[in-house]
């Protein structure tokens, strides 16, 4: 389908693959915790103020869900980036190849590895997830603790 559209060899794969993609069988299950545990009152409140089901879903969960959908955000994020055999099948060239193929890449003159040099590489990889966990930390955490919780 990729190659058809004329994407083969670009990004767009890659981030439209996990964004249209299928959900991952975790972020179904946090989602549905997370909806599970509102309280039925809502909705009967929602349905007395007049609202349909979408308006409600739109108005009240959706807003009510931004924890879970933020420690879905930051499983999807660590899912696309350590990613290795999916790009290999949409790029070619090493000039786009992700990270994780990237440091596949550091090799001596034989064609061994650089152990020091992939490991120094691996480190620098790992600080955008690092940033990006202690920014949505907060988020992260509300997520995973309501999903247990019923009422």
């Amino acid at each position: 389908m990729f190659f058809k559209l004329g994407l083969i060899n670009t990004h767009w794969p890659l981030i439209l693959v996990p964004i249209f993609g299928a959900p991952s069988v975790l972020a179904t299950f946090i989602m549905r915790q997370f909806f599970i545990s509102l309280p039925g009152e809502l909705e009967e409140a929602a349905r007395v103020d007049g609202l349909g089901r979408f308006a409600t879903f739109w108005r009240i969960a959706l807003p009510l869900s931004r924890p879970a959908l933020g420690a879905v955000a930051i499983f999807t994020f660590l899912h696309s980036w350590n990613l290795y055999l999916e790009p290999i099948v949409f790029l070619s060239s090493p000039e786009k190849f992700t990270l994780p193929q990237a440091l596949t890449q550091f090799v001596d003159a034989y064609g061994g590895p650089m152990w020091d040099v992939q490991l120094a590489a691996a480190s620098m990889t790992a600080l955008p997830v690092l940033v990006v966990f202690v920014i949505a930390q907060k988020q992260f955490v509300e997520g995973l603790a309501h999903t247990g919780l019923k009422g």
